[in-house]
């Protein structure tokens, strides 16, 4: 079994969600993707964050294929950062190849995230490049450092296969939209 993980507030979950998703199962050949609805990201403010609950029934709203499976596995798991959430994963599901996918906006602040490099040295990365985010990420200091690593898109069908680290940065059609810009839009309402 395949499974991309994608990791996020989903707040709200959107069609550009979607879209990476779909993108993922093709670009990356996985069986499924696992949407990790996080009960609170550590690098941002709660005050906005809407209930868990309220972000996993929208997202099951809006997801029409049943390869893309929605979860608070983070709240099972008892888990609050990235690593410690993949190690869990990785110790329940052992027969499992997972890929950790996150967008360009991620990949130029990953080397803020705790243990980021322990993340890469874990499970292989699938980036996918977003709308004004190619060259911020591309020259951030996560992909400088794990350069070496990288595959080129092309071989993304293997990456789940391949030992970490390995990454790969996949160009193709960008979404504007965006959580904190759909936030915005229903509070000025």
């Amino acid at each position: 079994m395949r499974i991309g993980l994608y990791g996020g507030s989903f707040n709200p979950p959107h069609a550009a969600h979607l879209a990476i998703s779909g993108a993922a199962l093709r670009a990356l050949n996985l069986d499924r993707v696992w949407w990790l609805v996080s009960p609170g990201n550590p690098l941002k403010e709660k005050q906005d964050l809407a209930p868990l609950d309220e972000r996993l029934r929208l997202a099951t709203g809006l997801i029409d294929d049943r390869r893309i499976v929605p979860t608070a596995v983070e709240t099972v798991l008892g888990t609050h950062y990235t690593i410690d959430t993949l190690t869990a994963l990785r110790r329940h599901c052992p027969g499992v190849r997972f890929v950790w996918i996150m967008g360009a906006d991620n990949l130029a602040q990953f080397d803020k995230w705790r243990d980021w490099r322990a993340i890469a040295a874990n499970v292989p990365l699938a980036v996918f490049d977003r709308p004004g985010w190619s060259n911020p990420a591309l020259r951030g200091k996560a992909a400088r450092t794990l350069e070496e690593y990288r595959i080129d898109a092309s071989d993304a069908p293997v990456l789940a296969s391949l030992a970490p680290p390995a990454w790969t940065f996949i160009y193709g059609p960008k979404s504007g939209l965006s959580s904190t810009e759909l936030r915005a839009k229903t509070s000025r309402k």
